[in-house]
């Protein structure tokens, strides 16, 4: 793992408006607000994880908004729901190293958006410009789906020659 020098605690005001400011960040690139929150609280804690009360504790909201916020954010692959031997509350989680998996299983994700964007150029006819169009989004689906692997395998290059691969990784 990478080498992090000792620094004073951060006070909790100053996690919180950590968690805020990236929540925003993520509801601009697109991810809701709530699950952008519980996203951020869940990166900022120090295992990676916390079950439903910690989370609506530490984000000061109902148990209601955070089932909706960790139902999304399992749907879209961002956090596992999972127990503890000898546990009886789930928690939610975070992979170590969840970037490299997020882009590492989009691949079908890709197939399918290349895909149906094939079908649409097909249907509108590639010689129209809304086919042309679709034609040269899934060229770039595909595109994708080659040169990620690719990218995928430097990161862990990189990770390696830095001494900073994830314990399971």
């Amino acid at each position: 793992m990478q080498n992090v020098t000792e620094s004073p605690s951060p006070s909790q005001d100053d996690v919180a408006r950590f968690v805020e400011r990236f929540a925003l960040m993520m509801n601009e690139a697109g991810l809701p607000r709530m699950p952008a929150r519980v996203f951020g609280a869940l990166l900022v804690a120090e295992t990676g994880k916390r079950t439903a009360s910690e989370l609506a504790e530490v984000l000061q909201v109902s148990p209601a908004a955070i089932s909706g916020a960790v139902r999304y954010l399992g749907q879209v692959g961002l956090v596992l729901r999972a127990r503890d031997p000898g546990e009886r509350r789930d928690h939610y989680e975070l992979l170590d190293d969840l970037w490299y998996e997020m882009y590492a299983n989009r691949d079908k994700q890709f197939a399918e958006w290349a895909s149906i964007m094939n079908d649409g150029a097909e249907t509108l006819g590639a010689d129209s410009p809304a086919g042309a169009r679709l034609a040269t989004s899934a060229e770039f689906f595909e595109f994708l789906r080659g040169e990620i692997p690719k990218l995928l395998q430097h990161w862990r290059d990189y990770q390696k020659e830095r001494g900073l691969l994830p314990p399971s990784g």
